[in-house]
């Protein structure tokens, strides 16, 4: 079996990759439990991360025996909290939190009822003035 070669852009995306793994542990999506007057409440989280880089290792003809190396890597994580677990007694009941909308999509979708009322009252507001100006007309004409 062959020893995986050690570059800096390995030990790069390792360090990257540790501080990651760090940061998506369990206690980050379950969170501590929160006691008052009884109730236990207990946060429920989702997390959503990327990571990428990047590197090379170059060579130039008046090399100085030095092994080059340009790189670079990165990561980003967003945090969101889903819901509450609430522990009272007994029993435990699932609190959703309900975000707002997060995309013109979901925006349009939260809209579309009232939208729909709106161009349906305008329809039919078009159609009665044009009944009306129709009667009229016929109106001038049996005169």
């Amino acid at each position: 079996m062959e020893q995986e070669k050690r570059s800096p852009l390995s030990e790069l995306m390792r360090a990257t990759m540790e501080h990651v793994k760090a940061m998506a542990d369990a206690n980050t999506i379950i969170g501590a439990p929160i006691q008052a007057d009884g109730v236990t409440m207990i946060p429920v989280s989702r997390l959503s991360f990327g990571v990428g880089g990047g590197g090379t290792e170059f060579s130039t003809k008046n090399a100085s025996g030095r092994d080059n190396f340009g790189g670079g890597s990165g990561a980003g994580a967003k945090l969101e909290p889903v819901a509450f677990l609430i522990v009272q007694g007994g029993s435990v009941k699932l609190l959703p939190v309900a975000p707002p909308p997060a995309t013109t999509v979901d925006r349009v979708i939260d809209t579309v009822p009232e939208v729909v009322d709106k161009v349906t009252d305008f329809i039919e507001s078009q159609q009665e003035k044009k009944a009306k100006k129709a009667a009229a007309s016929e109106g001038d004409f049996a005169e």
